[in-house]
């Protein structure tokens, strides 16, 4: 029953170690539908994350960098912002930009806009495998004091580049695929445009938020808009120590966030670089069995570091990921015991839809039709809200395959004509769009 976990793969968005295979095909990309056609207006839940602990975590996102050296003071930008476009555009990323930047400014109540020509945020979108050649890890990344990729490939040879010494953001730079589906590209812009605006560091043990590796969430969240809002609330200033604005927290959430109020923070647990290095290199191993080894490993590290958060259970998700045939019950215990970590965490819904994907995929290959679609009708309207298309689909294609397994052919034939538009926008193709109903449907099989 692993097979399941070995077909249906990880849906990620902008993650840097995970191989986003070859480019998708552009004329094709250009059916391809809006997220504003295919969700409809965003409605970003709040988060039901407490005041207590956002404060703890934007001290934390704001005041490191994921190498783990320490920024000292606030950074960022002062008064309008403006973003604009450049480069190989690739289709909708117009559209795509403009609709999160009206989120940006009736969610996190910044002042931005995009414009033509020089601007404080500019996004060049650079093929990949032009991308690649001189950062080899990324899919997408943001950096300080440059305005184009050429610049970018000039500053790379000298000193600079360096976000602990920025005060005052002034422009920052954007790098994004060309050649990416429409999905990959849109989840770059949030991810990279929200850090060009707030806090630069990830945190795999947030699980509501973009800037967290493990990258199931795929367009900024009430949690990210509430954390931007308190980072640019008029209280604060660039250049402000970390202690003055650790002081200033608790009265800003407050203000912003009323129903946040009464909760605690759990106490802080820094993550370590041998767990980082173990999950990355699972993520990134040519071989399965060494991919296996060092999720193991992160497992283990994250069981003996007492963590009960996302950490642990993004460990258990890739521990069952990438077991072998042979510890596929063990795999499937790991699913389970992720599941529920995550249905106990504020803001765990989308990681759970992830690991429902998984379940429904397992629960598919051994019959279990009504499985799937208890599995698969709690996490479809998960998909659809945080507009993973990707996910929502291959969803969408377990459960038209229950039906049809079930005999119910008419509503499996509705399901799989309703999935064909969100497996296009996040597939990048439809090609690929037909071979993750062709991997379903084998899971089928008895």
């Amino acid at each position: 029953m692993i097979r399941a976990l070995a077909l249906v793969a990880l849906l990620a968005g902008c993650a840097p170690m995970v191989d986003l295979g070859p480019a998708p095909d552009l004329s094709v990309q250009t059916r391809a539908i809006s997220s504003q056609a295919l969700f409809g207006t965003a409605r970003a839940a709040p988060t039901n994350v407490p005041n207590a602990q956002i404060a703890q975590d934007i001290l934390e996102l704001g005041f490191a960098l994921e190498s783990g050296r320490e920024i000292g003071v606030l950074s960022r930008f002062e008064g309008p912002i403006t973003l604009q476009l450049s480069g190989m555009l690739p289709p909708l990323a117009v559209i795509e930009t403009d609709r999160l930047l009206d989120r940006l400014r009736r969610e996190a109540r910044l002042d931005i806009r995009r414009q033509a020509g020089p601007a404080n945020i500019n996004v060049e979108f650079v093929p990949r495998a032009i991308m690649r050649r001189s950062v080899p890890e990324a899919s997408c990344f943001v950096v300080p004091d440059v305005s184009t990729w050429e610049e970018f490939r000039e500053t790379l040879r000298g000193p600079g580049l360096n976000w602990a010494e920025i005060v005052r953001r002034e422009r920052v730079l954007v790098v994004a695929p060309s050649d990416a589906t429409v999905q990959e590209m849109r989840d770059c812009l949030h991810e990279e445009v929200s850090q060009a605006l707030g806090p630069l560091n990830d945190l795999y043990r947030i699980a509501g938020t973009v800037w967290n590796d493990d990258n199931f969430q795929t367009i900024v969240t009430g949690y990210d808009m509430l954390v931007l809002r308190a980072w640019n609330h008029p209280s604060l200033r660039s250049g402000m120590p970390k202690a003055e604005v650790a002081r200033r927290l608790p009265g800003i959430l407050a203000s912003l966030n009323p129903r946040g109020e009464g909760g605690r923070a759990v106490p802080a647990s820094p993550t370590g670089r041998d767990w980082v290095g173990a999950v990355e290199g699972a993520l990134s191993a040519p071989q399965p069995a060494r991919s296996f080894a060092l999720a193991r490993d992160a497992l283990g590290i994250a069981v003996n570091s007492g963590w009960q958060d996302a950490r642990l259970a993004f460990s258990l998700f890739l521990f069952a990921r990438f077991a072998p045939p042979a510890r596929g019950a063990d795999a499937l215990e790991a699913l389970y015991q992720a599941s529920r970590l995550y249905d106990a965490l504020p803001d765990g819904a989308v990681p759970r839809a992830y690991t429902d994907l998984h379940l429904a995929a397992q629960a598919l290959g051994a019959q279990q039709f009504g499985l799937v679609l208890e599995l698969t009708g709690r996490a479809i309207p998960v998909a659809r809200q945080s507009e993973n298309g990707a996910l929502l689909s291959s969803l969408m294609l377990l459960r038209a395959q229950a039906f049809a397994a079930q005999g119910n052919m008419a509503q499996a034939s509705a399901l799989r004509r309703d999935a064909a538009p969100f497996a296009l926008y996040g597939f990048g193709s439809d090609k690929a769009a037909e071979a993750r109903q062709a991997e379903i449907a084998l899971l089928a099989r008895p």
